[in-house]
């Protein structure tokens, strides 16, 4: 079954509403976001702070790992703001 089809219930069923269908394209569009965010960061963050891979991580690294996130996450809070600020 399709994410836009309702399940049969044997009947005629209604078609979903607009709104209805909003919420989902909004709910698969936030987590396609968050799947694609966190694919960026894994693989910015690995690169940069991961420099011999092991069973752990040493301070450093997490050190590393945890800045980079926070500049990513602060980075991309500047730029969704400049994007979806009204014009001045």
């Amino acid at each position: 079954m399709d994410p836009f089809s309702s399940p049969s219930s044997g009947g005629s069923s209604s078609p979903p509403s607009t709104e209805a269908l909003m919420e989902q394209v909004k709910n698969q569009l936030a987590q396609a976001y968050a799947e694609e965010f966190l694919e960026t960061v894994r693989g910015k963050c690995f690169a940069k702070c991961i420099t011999k891979p092991g069973t752990s991580l040493g301070g450093s690294e997490s050190s590393c790992i945890s800045r980079c996130v926070d500049r990513y996450i602060e980075a991309t809070g500047i730029i969704s703001r400049a994007l979806f600020s009204s014009p001045r």
